[in-house]
């Protein structure tokens, strides 16, 4: 019997994980945090870890370290979670020893079990066998997070996959866990972040609140993922990115970054309420229009976008915008507020009157935050600002806000 180890402190997670290991005859052990895991694995080596890099007491990028580190596990497969948007935090897995990287956004039970079978019929090839490698060798590492794996290993690794009703059965299940837990879920964001929102508590404190949050939502990047709620799970894991960018950089806590962090809780509620009522997730990919005359300022918004994983058309002149925007439509549009020759706030009014993009959203990115600037983007008709200067991952939230929520108001009613 393989014997498997189980590192996440999200007790939801950890249940459905188990249950689905051990329906398939594995041995199981689970640690809630860093320092258990250590010693749960020293007592009982284990033939591969499922590791989130997230963790309290000892973090995730530790524990691996120490698990390379340690001559009887110098080479047990490590499976590690992290997040689409922590590119650094992937980075580090990687290079402390992660056999595989996985996103909890996309990674259903089904898909987690395929994976975990694959890389042990990998790590159970003798050393002399044709296309042996060692285990943090393959299969080959995937850009979008989820490794490919051999379809023919899949089959023949240890255990019974079960058939194809079991397995659907078993995911149709967490989907409704998920969904009955998600109002309590959402009650806890809000409750949170109203407590992190509050500006009359001091700096340690707030600072506590704020990774709290971040740990709120760090579970339903989890249990939304693995419940085949990608949509959600994308969203969540775009906020969770966002929330642990702002607790390390407590001085880009504004009245921007609040607003946005705001605005993507209540859009989770909205995202959820499809799932439950059994609407398609919104589609994927979108395009957006962005205009700013300073090419630095260009080149953020852009790669802003690349990170949420949208196409993007950017351009410096507002009056050559516009007459791109009278021949084509566009999902979202980001307009700097000063430029040369036509102001954001102008641009935006006249393309109000165009039939393609009259009910586009336009986000304003500016330095001026005042309740003037605010005032004014209202009545020229834009829908939101954000200030300069920005992190990517708080526009990559916010462009994730609008092009989703435009997806599902576009989308077509569900059939009877």
């Amino acid at each position: 019997m393989k014997r498997i180890c189980l590192i996440d402190d999200d007790p939801i997670i950890t249940h459905i994980y188990q249950e689905l290991f051990q329906r398939e005859n594995f041995q199981v052990d689970v640690a809630a945090d860093g320092e258990i895991a250590l010693q749960t694995i020293k007592q009982n080596t284990p033939d591969v870890v499922l590791l989130d890099l997230m963790l309290p007491k000892v973090n995730g990028i530790e524990v691996l370290k120490r698990i390379r580190a340690a001559p009887a596990t110098q080479k047990t497969p490590v499976i590690a979670f992290t997040s689409t948007y922590l590119s650094t935090l992937l980075e580090s897995a990687w290079k402390a020893g992660a056999t595989k990287c996985l996103t909890k956004t996309d990674c259903t039970s089904d898909q987690l079990l395929k994976v975990v079978r694959s890389t042990l019929a990998y790590a159970d090839q003798p050393a002399s066998s044709p296309g042996a490698a060692q285990a943090q060798d393959l299969p080959p590492r995937s850009p979008s997070g989820l490794e490919a794996s051999a379809p023919a290993l899949h089959d023949t690794a240890i255990g019974t996959l079960g058939t194809d009703a079991d397995r659907t059965f078993f995911q149709a299940e967490v989907r409704r866990s998920f969904l009955q837990s998600a109002p309590q879920i959402l009650v806890a964001l809000r409750s949170r972040l109203q407590a992190f929102a509050r500006s009359d508590v001091d700096t340690a404190t707030r600072l506590l609140q704020l990774f709290e949050l971040c740990r709120a939502v760090h579970s339903l990047t989890g249990n939304a993922g693995i419940a085949g709620c990608g949509k959600v799970a994308q969203m969540s894991s775009a906020l969770e990115t966002l929330l642990k960018e702002l607790y390390e950089e407590p001085k880009s806590i504004n009245v921007s970054t609040l607003r946005t962090v705001a605005h993507a809780v209540d859009f989770l509620s909205v995202l959820i309420s499809q799932v439950a009522k059994q609407n398609p997730e919104p589609s994927m990919p979108a395009l957006v229009l962005v205009v700013d005359d300073e090419i630095m300022s260009r080149w953020t918004l852009c790669s802003a976008l690349e990170m949420a994983n949208l196409r993007s058309v950017c351009l410096d002149d507002p009056r050559i915008a516009l007459a791109v925007l009278e021949q084509n439509r566009f999902d979202l549009i980001f307009l700097d507020v000063e430029m040369p020759g036509k102001s954001g706030f102008e641009l935006c009014a006249e393309l109000r009157t165009s039939s393609l993009n009259k009910t586009t959203p336009v986000v304003f990115v500016t330095g001026l935050t005042g309740f003037e600037s605010r005032a004014r983007s209202t009545l020229s008709g834009g829908n939101d600002f954000i200030a300069k200067p920005f992190l990517l991952i708080e526009l990559a939230v916010k462009a994730l806000v609008y092009v989703l929520r435009g997806q599902i108001q576009d989308a077509p009613p569900k059939s009877a």
